[in-house]
């Protein structure tokens, strides 16, 4: 075989290769003032991440092993923070790298993870959203007020924001189909822009709905010693995604206003595929009473009981395996699972917990206090600076659990280097809220991404609606946090 070959197989894609130029620059700058080696050894690791993530250069799976064998080595032969002359050593290296996987965070993810697999499995998802849309009108205003409606419900069964999505979809192209419009019309791209948009929404209201939520959860508990509840993420955030549901419904309305008010066939084409589905089966309705059970306990922490939401969903992750009770066996659940999402969540909350560990975090909240001027600002100002950010930076992500993964240890750090009147816990969970603004491009979150391949708008209609989101979000959460999250403790 000749070079000419062989030489393509060879090429590192240019994110990669950036990565890692950017690592090692930071690894040979000169020595920072107040930062020790692991520090910015660990400060190379993230840069590192961070690249590789906004680029894609390759899977997320493939960037959380690489990861963890730089952390490894980099950290492993860097000296320790409490004995210079002593290294952290390989062993303990890894420990740290590993430790996100000791989480509880985790654990709640992988039964979210099982949860969403068996609403697929039993097909209860489809039937709830189907009997949702089956008691609207025909009109198309009434469609979409259906599909928001639908996205609220299956946010607080279907632990799965893209598990979500991917029963919509199919659901509400069967209603397109059923009106008789062009795929390409206006009424057909605003109901999937909305699909989409809504479950960013609700992503924010509910702390189950979204992998990111739990991995905020995590970093909460591990980064603070405490967390927020199950209630009380919901009582500050579905709030605001109440007001934005209305508002997404207004600029879908202005944006991509349907192309006629009523539709004959839609809503009798819903019924027909109720229909078909047949009556409720046993495994159904064994699953709607074991997930109803589980909202009763998310909902009642800390009221009613001490049980905390991960160590009661792994009850209820049991009873869905569990031989006669559950309603599917490890078997068929297995190939349902997106274990690389298991595998980059705990290498997550390693990466953020590591960064605070080493020293890292401290240091660097310290120079962008100074450097941004932050210190003596209020709560509310802290909150506008660090939400608009996030914003900002969430357009190179294509994961809001990568963007957390990334940002919020280095934010926590930067609350707790402020002090004063700020809660950490508190701007912790806004900011967690914040992660979730993934309006302007399909690229920035898997739920866009599944919708635009139905070929039934462009990038620039979803970013005409999601200009209108991100303004609005953002101007509502800045009300908010002058008033109802100020009422309540949070800020």
């Amino acid at each position: 075989m000749s070079a000419n070959a062989v030489s393509p197989s060879l090429r590192l894609p240019w994110g990669l290769l950036l990565a890692l130029l950017a690592g090692l620059a930071i690894i040979f700058l000169p020595e920072q003032a107040g930062l020790p080696l692991a520090g910015q050894r660990m400060l190379a690791i993230l840069a590192f991440a961070v690249i590789v993530w906004i680029s894609e250069a390759v899977s997320y799976e493939v960037s959380a092993i690489m990861i963890l064998a730089l952390m490894a080595f980099l950290l492993g032969s860097a000296p320790t923070l409490a004995d210079p002359d002593k290294l952290i050593g390989t062993k303990d290296a890894l420990n740290m790298a590993l430790s996100g996987f000791a989480n509880s965070a985790l654990a709640l993810v992988a039964s979210a993870l099982f949860i969403a697999a068996a609403m697929t499995q039993t097909g209860l998802d489809k039937r709830i959203a189907l009997l949702t849309l089956s008691k609207v009108g025909a009109s198309t205003h009434r469609v979409l007020l259906g599909a928001i409606v639908v996205t609220i419900l299956l946010s607080f069964i279907v632990p799965s924001a893209t598990a979500r999505v991917a029963c919509m979809v199919p659901i509400m192209m069967g209603v397109i189909a059923a009106f008789g419009v062009d795929k390409r019309s206006a009424f057909a791209g605003g109901i999937i822009i909305l699909v989409a948009q809504a479950t960013s929404i609700w992503n924010v209201g509910i702390q189950t709905s979204a992998a990111q939520n739990l991995l905020t959860a995590g970093f909460m508990q591990k980064l603070l010693g405490q967390s927020v509840t199950w209630t009380d993420w919901l009582i500050a955030g579905a709030p605001w995604s109440l007001l934005m549901s209305a508002v997404l419904y207004w600029v879908i309305l202005r944006v991509m206003p349907p192309e006629t008010d009523r539709i004959e066939g839609g809503k009798e084409a819903v019924r027909k595929a109720l229909s078909e589905l047949g009556p409720m089966t046993f495994d159904e309705r064994k699953l709607l009473a074991i997930v109803l059970t589980l909202l009763g306990f998310w909902a009642t922490e800390g009221k009613l009981h001490s049980f905390d939401t991960a160590s009661t969903t792994l009850v209820g992750l049991a009873a869905l395996l569990m031989p006669g009770l559950g309603v599917m066996s490890w078997k068929q659940a297995q190939p349902r699972i997106p274990w690389g999402t298991v595998i980059v969540f705990g290498v997550g909350i390693s990466l953020g917990g590591a960064v605070l560990a080493t020293g890292a975090g401290t240091w660097l909240a310290k120079l962008l206090v100074t450097h941004l001027g932050m210190d003596g600002l209020s709560p509310f100002w802290v909150f506008a600076v660090l939400g608009g950010f996030l914003i900002i930076i969430h357009l190179g992500f294509a994961s809001a659990t990568a963007l957390t993964s990334a940002m919020l240890p280095i934010m926590i750090a930067l609350l707790l280097q402020l002090g004063g009147d700020i809660n950490p816990l508190g701007m912790s969970m806004l900011l967690g809220y914040v992660v979730s603004f993934g309006f302007l491009l399909p690229i920035n979150a898997p739920q866009n991404m599944v919708c635009i391949g139905t070929d039934t708008f462009t990038a620039r209609q979803f970013l005409r609606t999601g200009i209108w989101l991100t303004l609005v979000g953002y101007g509502l959460m800045l009300v908010f946090a002058l008033t109802w999250w100020r009422w309540l403790g949070w800020m």
